[in-house]
C-alpha cells in the first residue's frame, strides 16, 4: 500500500466513522442534554428524541442524492465538502443555546453525514482493486465497528468528566485530519460519461421516499401508530418509490442509472442486506429492552455486554475482506449469517430469572460479570460477532464491485439507504407484532385486565421490571421475556434467509472479475 493509498484509506475511515460515532454516541449524552438545556417549543422527552431521529432521518433522506451529487461533481470535492460541513456543524452542537437550536444543528449534521458515508466506500473503490480492495473495505468495516463500540463509552467518560458538549467537539480534530489527508492525498475521481445536467427532479423524488418512510416508521412507532401523520408519510414515501423508477427510466440522464439493478450481485447484495440489517435492529433492540428492563442489567454494563461480538467484528473483518476478494464472497456471506442465526437463537436460553449484572467503575467487584451473563449471552455473542465479521467485508465487496467504478457513490448510497429504512420500516412492522403478542399474554395472565387502556399501553416496553412476586411484576417478566423470545426467533429467521439468498444468488465470478479488473483510478488533480 503505497502513501496514497493509506491516506485515502484514513481519510474514508475517519470520514465514515464519525458518522456512525454520532448516530450512538448521543445517546450517551441525552440525559444531561435534557436536564442541562432550556427548550420552549419542545417538551424535554421530545427534544430528546428529535435530537437523535432528526440526525437519522436527514442522514438517511440524502443518502441517495449525496452519492449521485458525489459521481457527477467528484467524490474527492463533496467528501471535502462534508468533512467541513460535518465539522462546522459539530461546533454549532457543542455550543447550542437551547434544545431547538441543538435539533436544528443535528438535522444539519445528519445531512452533512450523508456525503460521507457513501462517499468514504466511493473513495475506497475508485483507489483499490483486487485483493487490496477487500482489504480495505475490511478495514473501513473494522474501524466502523470499532468506533461503534467505543463511541457510547468514550461519549460517557466525556460527558461525565467535561460536558455533553464534548460528545460533539470530539469531532473537530478528528476532521481535521480527514480533510489534510484529504485535500494532500485523495486523488479526484468523478462518473466521466456523465452528461448533461444533473437529476434534480429525481433528488427530490427520491428524498420524499426515503425520508416519508423514514419518518413515517420512527414517528409511528413513537405515537404508538395512532397520529395520522405517520400514515401520511408513509403513503408519500411509498407513491414516491413507485413513482420513482418510471422517472429515472424517461430520463437519459437519471440520478439512479436503472441498469445497475441488472447486475445479479447487486440486486441480491441489497435484498440480503435488506433481510440481515433488518434483523440485526430486531435484535439489537430487544436484547437492549431485554437486559437492561427485564433483567436489572446497569447501562454500562448493557455497554459491555455487547463488547466481545464486537471485537470479533474489529479484529476479523480485515481478514474476511481479504479473503472476500481472493475467492470471492459467496462463502463468506452464506456462511455469515447462518453464524449470526444461530448465535440469535442461543438467546432462546435466556430465563426471566437470569441474574443481573450492575457494573460499576469505582467498584472492582462489580467487574467480573454474573455467571448467568457467561452461560445465557456469551456463547451467542461470541457466535453472533463470529458470523457477522465474516459477513461485513465480504458484503460490501460483493456491492462495491457489482457497480461500475464510474456509479460507485450512488450504488454505496443506495445499499445504505436501505440498510437504515429498511430495518426501520420491518422493525415498526415486527414491534407491532410483539407487542400484540405481550398484551395477548397480559389479558390470559391477569384476567380483568384492560391491554387497550392507553396507560397499559404505555408501560410497554416495560423498564426496570422490579424482582417481587407482585402478580403484575412477575407477569411483566414472564411476557416481556416471551416477546424477547419472539424477536429472537424472528431476527434469526431473517439471517436464516439472508444466508439463502446470498447462497443462491452471490456470483463469486462476477465480483472476482470485476474485483480484479485493471480499471486505473482517475488520475488526482
Amino acid at each position: 500500500m503505497n502513501t496514497r493509498e493509506r491516506w485515502t484509506l484514513i481519510a474514508a475511515v475517519l470520514g465514515s466513522s464519525i458518522v456512525f460515532v454520532d448516530s450512538t454516541v448521543v445517546n450517551v449524552a441525552l440525559p444531561r442534554i435534557g436536564r442541562e438545556l432550556p427548550t420552549t417549543i419542545f417538551g424535554v422527552l421530545e427534544g430528546q428524541s428529535y435530537v437523535y431521529n432528526g440526525y437519522l432521518l436527514t442522514l438517511s433522506a440524502l443518502l441517495i442524492l449525496a452519492g449521485a451529487l458525489s459521481d457527477f461533481y467528484g467524490r474527492r470535492r463533496l467528501f471535502l465538502i462534508g468533512l467541513i460541513g460535518f465539522g462546522l456543524v459539530s461546533v454549532l452542537c457543542g455550543i447550542a443555546p437551547n434544545m431547538e437550536f441543538l435539533v436544528a444543528a443535528r438535522i444539519l449534521q445528519g445531512a452533512a453525514g450523508a456525503v460521507l458515508v457513501p462517499g468514504s466506500l466511493a473513495l475506497i473503490t475508485a483507489t483499490f482493486t483486487g485483493e487490496q480492495q477487500g482489504r480495505a473495505f475490511g478495514v473501513w468495516a473494522a474501524a466502523s465497528a470499532g468506533t461503534t463500540i467505543l463511541g457510547p463509552f468514550v461519549g460517557g467518560i466525556l460527558v461525565d468528566t467535561l460536558s455533553w458538549r464534548a460528545a460533539f467537539l470530539i469531532n473537530v480534530p478528528l476532521v481535521a485530519v480527514a480533510v489534510w489527508a484529504t485535500w494532500v492525498h485523495v486523488g479526484e475521481s468523478r462518473n466521466e460519461n456523465a452528461s448533461g445536467k444533473f437529476d434534480w427532479l429525481g433528488a427530490a423524488v427520491v428524498a420524499i421516499a426515503v425520508g416519508g418512510l423514514s419518518f413515517g416508521a420512527i414517528y409511528g412507532q413513537q405515537r404508538d401508530w395512532r397520529d395520522p401523520v405517520a400514515y401520511v408519510a408513509l403513503a408519500a414515501g411509498v407513491l414516491a418509490t413507485i413513482a420513482f423508477p418510471f422517472l429515472m427510466a424517461r430520463n437519459p440522464d437519471p440520478l439512479v442509472p436503472l441498469e445497475l439493478f441488472r447486475s445479479r450481485n447487486f440486486t441480491v447484495t441489497n435484498i440480503s442486506t435488506f433481510l440481515i440489517y433488518g434483523a440485526l435492529y430486531v435484535t439489537f433492540y430487544y436484547v437492549a429492552l431485554m437486559v437492561q428492563g427485564v433483567l436489572g442489567y446497569s447501562a454500562a454494563a448493557a455497554g459491555l455486554a455487547g463488547i466481545p461480538g464486537g471485537l470479533l467484528l474489529a479484529v476479523l473483518s480485515t481478514r474476511f475482506g481479504a479473503l472476500a476478494g481472493r475467492y470471492g464472497p459467496k462463502l463468506f456471506m452464506s456462511i455469515g449469517p447462518a453464524l449470526m442465526a444461530l448465535g440469535v437463537l442461543w438467546f432462546l436460553r435466556v430465563p426471566p430469572t437470569s441474574a443481573a449484572w450492575v457494573f460499576t467503575p469505582g467498584d472492582p467487584s462489580t467487574w467480573v460479570p454474573p455467571r448467568d451473563f457467561l452461560v445465557d449471552f456469551l456463547p451467542g455473542q461470541i457466535v453472533f460477532g463470529l458470523g457477522l465479521a465474516m459477513m461485513v467485508a465480504p458484503l460490501t465487496t460483493a456491492l462495491m464491485t457489482s457497480v461500475p467504478v464510474r456509479n460507485s457513490g450512488v450504488g454505496s448510497a443506495i445499499n445504505n439507504a436501505i440498510s437504515r429504512v429498511g430495518p426501520q420500516l420491518a422493525g415498526a412492522a415486527i414491534f407491532v407484532a410483539i407487542t400484540a403478542s405481550f398484551y395477548s399474554g397480559m389479558a390470559a395472565r391477569l384476567p380483568g385486565t384492560d391491554t387497550s387502556d392507553p396507560q397499559f399501553r404505555h408501560d410497554y416496553p416495560p423498564m426496570n421490571v422490579p424482582r417481587t412476586n407482585d402478580p403484575r411484576a412477575e407477569a411483566d417478566r414472564e411476557e416481556s421475556t416471551n416477546a424477547f423470545h419472539l424477536a429472537v426467533l424472528v431476527g434469526a429467521g431473517l439471517l436464516a434467509a439472508g444466508a439463502l439468498v446470498n447462497f443462491v444468488g452471490i456470483s463469486n465470478e462476477v465480483a472476482l472479475a470485476k474485483g480484479r479488473k485493471a480499471e486505473a483510478p482517475a488520475a488526482a488533480s
